[in-house]
């Protein structure tokens, strides 16, 4: 045995690069897994993408786009590459339906057994041209993973066949890009946290974020009432995890593999407890990646596995796959600069993109944890006057508490987005934010007052089904879990404050805000008042 440290770091590297791991299983699990998630993203589009970004939508599509070509010209092309310009798909709300249908389609594909590059590709391109057009509905830090995420899973894809198991084999550069994406998700989570938020340090943050987390689910609220120490335990886990784990998914299998079930079982506990859209499934997508063929052929029929592995152990990657992913890697190489900055960074940024394809991006979750709940709470009213008197009905959205007697509800990996915003709106409410710096919540008022149809297809409940009311407001709503469920409620609330004022359509500051922006008038139905 050699003393050597250079010796020893060179044999320890020779070993790593040369181990006898093949990875066919695992690219089959990877590419399903993640076409489950494009899925679900596309059937989200499909269901919401009209009342959000549409021609009637909170954020239409077509203004976004024009004020980005007025602000800075041609440079917006490069900008946010999308489909969505005029000249190739348009802004139009068929186009934006076709496109999800096209996803929808696509993905269907890959999860029933697809696996080339084109498919892969297609799918990040238009994805992709959804988020660059999404705007605040569409900027959180899962869709830029997903790009990446996507598009590494087009160079583990041949190019020239789509059968499940190519007679060509998973090239291990994207492998090892994959857990290049798990290290960053998981290290930045970890250091984010450390670095925002005392209660992280102090291992108390899971006495509150059961209960302040977006949309919670029926089991956050045993969670929420979990002794101190599960709580204080569920914390040290979340550390462990996110900050000592992923150095092991670059380590030799027996390593890899124990740090991949520790990856996926966070984020197994992390769909359990919470409604966190396809965040933490998509997250299983590149710690999958820590496992090689080994692993997986324990789930294979024994009367297989042998033959099975015999086979992928002959098979070698195409001559152009290979030139492709040397060149990807050394893009990936080139665009880590700046996230390896920021993880070292102690002004850490949360969930940025550095490039405008969204090639490698940095990544962090609940870098802070709210101590409480606050909703802003949309009611109408049908009254002539807006006073004391006047009765008052709730809107109700399919995820957010609302009625303190309504079960949370369970929807993960499908992601209400409107629901999401409106939570986001609470906290900034209850820090004093005016409202007029949520001008797609302004719009909703708006919409909802002239009756328009677009916006209903986001709500759980609509009060006025049949004519718009005369006003609407906006109340800042206290919620907290009961203590007991024994009253059949499983939320408490109180009224703490008024985020907007009784507005109507006559409403003078409702209809210069409306002409700034210039929003289109309804397309059918009867305007209030």
């Amino acid at each position: 045995m050699t003393s050597d440290p250079s010796a020893f770091r060179t044999a320890w590297w020779q070993r790593l690069a040369h181990e006898d791991a093949t990875y066919e299983l695992t690219r089959v699990v990877i590419l399903r897994l993640l076409a489950f998630v494009y899925l679900v993203a596309f059937v989200a589009l499909a269901r919401q993408v009209e009342p959000l970004l549409g021609a009637h939508g909170l954020l239409p599509v077509a203004q976004f786009q024009e004020a980005m070509r007025a602000q800075v010209g041609f440079e917006a092309f490069w900008r946010e590459p999308t489909l969505f310009w005029p000249g190739l798909f348009g802004t139009s709300d068929t186009a934006l339906r076709l496109a999800s249908y096209a996803g929808i389609a696509l993905s269907a594909a890959v999860l029933l057994g697809v696996t080339n590059a084109w498919f892969q590709l297609a799918l990040w391109a238009l994805y992709m041209s959804f988020v660059h057009v999404g705007q605040i509905f569409y900027g959180y830090g899962w869709e830029i993973q997903l790009l990446e995420t996507g598009l590494v899973a087009a160079f583990l894809c041949p190019w020239k066949t789509v059968g499940p198991l190519p007679a060509t084999a998973a090239p291990k550069i994207p492998i090892w890009l994959f857990r290049w994406i798990i290290f960053r998700v998981m290290l930045g989570a970890g250091l984010i946290k450390l670095r925002n938020d005392p209660c992280w340090r102090d291992l108390t943050c899971l006495n509150y974020h059961f209960e302040t987390q977006p949309n919670p689910n029926p089991l956050a609220w045993w969670l929420h009432h979990a002794p101190a120490w599960v709580h204080a335990g569920g914390v040290l886990f979340n550390h462990f995890v996110e900050l000592v784990v992923p150095w092991f998914a670059f380590g030799f299998r027996r390593w890899r593999h124990a740090a991949g079930v520790l990856l996926v079982g966070l984020q197994v506990t992390l769909i359990l407890s919470g409604n966190l859209s396809f965040l933490n499934w998509l997250t299983l997508v590149p710690a999958l990646a820590c496992f090689d063929d080994s692993f997986f052929a324990r789930f294979v029929p024994s009367r297989l596995r042998d033959s099975w592995l015999q086979r992928f152990a002959l098979l070698s990657p195409s001559v152009l796959q290979t030139r492709a992913t040397q060149v990807f890697a050394v893009v990936v190489s080139l665009l880590s600069v700046g996230p390896v900055a920021n993880l070292a960074a102690c002004d850490q940024s949360m969930n940025q993109s550095f490039f405008p394809l969204d090639i490698v991006n940095t990544y962090g979750a609940f870098g802070s944890v709210d101590r409480e709940r606050y909703e802003v709470v949309l009611e109408g009213t049908s009254d002539p006057a807006p006073d004391r008197d006047a009765r008052w009905q709730e809107y109700e959205l399919p995820c957010m508490p609302g009625d303190p007697r309504r079960r949370p509800c369970l929807v993960t990996p499908y992601h209400y987005r409107l629901d999401w915003q409106m939570w986001f709106a609470g906290n900034g409410a209850a820090r004093g934010e005016t409202m007029e710096r949520e001008p797609w919540l302004i719009h909703l008022v708006w919409q909802l007052l002239e009756g328009e149809p677009s916006p209903k297809r986001l709500l759980a409940r609509d009060p006025f089904p049949d004519a718009p009311p005369r006003w609407i407001r906006a109340g800042i709503w206290h919620y907290r879990f009961t203590e007991s469920r024994r009253a059949g409620a499983w939320w408490s609330r109180k009224r703490v404050g008024e985020a907007l004022p009784p507005l109507s359509t006559a409403s003078p500051g409702l209809r210069r805000y409306v002409e700034l922006y210039e929003w289109p008038d309804a397309p059918e139905g009867p305007a209030a008042n």
